[in-house]
């Protein structure tokens, strides 16, 4: 059966392509206004309440308004704006679903964060900046400073795609990895542990890594008590977003030497503004919401849909379903 399908997404030409090959038994709608910006949300738009399918970044009133839509797939790992009481209850209560891109940016997202834990460990961002300044020679700072991965201990804060993915890249390093998640289920490689838990387990860790989601649980649950209970030369990395973290405190706690150093990606608001503290703390190193980024996203997410869009056509499982 023939499916409308609305997509609200600039994709490139190839991924552009890809998806209107993929999709050619069914009907294809542009949306109105459309961005390539995965991050941008949706904008209205009448044109949704005649599809089946939506694809990108909808309105989320509109998607709990137009009762014939079925499925929604966003272009993003997170779906903070669509994780509300009242989106999960209209969604549940009509049998229709809600799946992320999770799996696109996992691989990047998880890469990014050991790429970061390597260069922090072996002094590789301290030398680029003496190569940039004066070109000094630290042989014995930077050689004594330096750390091996090999045998640390590494807290996740969220156990998602990109934390369980992590976990994967770490296991050549036999690292001891603790995960803090709602669900208290055993791991293969992985000490799962509750919130209760959370100030016994972060002073042992060298890496305090936060992938949690956005939503009213989590907004600031980084804060200056936590921050607190971490060793003071412990390294913490965020990839998760920006309103889980209290930005003044982690602020606070690098300029005071309780923190060893920080590397964040994400933040609130964004573009980070030039006067925020973070910038100039000491020890702390900044992207710009890249972490999640690869040279084929757009042909990755819409290989992802269209996977996902022949299972929903034979009404098997869809990957990376929330709702």
């Amino acid at each position: 059966m023939a499916l409308t399908i609305w997509c609200n997404t600039l994709f490139s030409e190839a991924a552009t392509r890809l998806l209107h090959e993929g999709t050619a038994a069914h009907r294809l709608v542009q949306a109105r206004a459309a961005s390539a910006s995965v991050l941008e949300a949706g904008a209205r738009d009448p044109a949704l309440a005649l599809a089946d399918i939506a694809l990108g970044q909808p309105d989320p009133a509109d998607c709990r308004r137009h009762r014939r839509l079925r499925w929604v797939e966003l272009t993003t790992a997170g779906y903070t704006r669509y994780d509300t009481e009242e989106f999960r209850e209209g969604f549940r209560a009509r049998g229709a679903a809600l799946t992320t891109a999770s799996g696109v940016f996992a691989d990047p997202c998880a890469q990014h964060v050991l790429a970061m834990m390597l260069a922090l460990g072996r002094q590789l961002l301290p030398s680029y900046r003496d190569q940039l300044t004066d070109q000094s020679w630290h042989y014995a700072e930077r050689r004594y400073a330096s750390q091996l991965l090999t045998g640390q201990t590494v807290l996740l804060l969220g156990y998602g795609a990109i934390a369980r993915r992590l976990v994967e890249l770490l296991q050549p390093f036999g690292c001891t990895i603790y995960a803090v998640r709602r669900q208290a289920r055993s791991e293969l490689g992985v000490r799962v542990i509750g919130v209760e838990e959370l100030t016994r387990v972060l002073p042992l860790a060298d890496h305090v890594v936060n992938v949690l989601p956005d939503n009213e649980t989590t907004r600031a649950f980084v804060n200056a008590r936590r921050l607190a209970c971490c060793q003071p030369a412990a390294r913490f990395y965020n990839v998760g977003r920006g309103a889980t973290v209290d930005q003044r405190a982690l602020a606070e706690a690098l300029h005071a030497g309780r923190l060893g150093a920080a590397y964040l990606d994400v933040f609130e608001p964004e573009p980070l503004p030039p006067e925020q503290a973070l910038w100039r703390a000491p020890n702390c190193f900044i992207t710009p919401h890249t972490a999640g980024g690869r040279a084929d996203q757009d042909e990755a997410l819409v290989r992802h849909f269209l996977k996902n869009l022949a299972a929903f056509a034979r009404g098997e499982a869809l990957t990376d379903r929330v709702i």
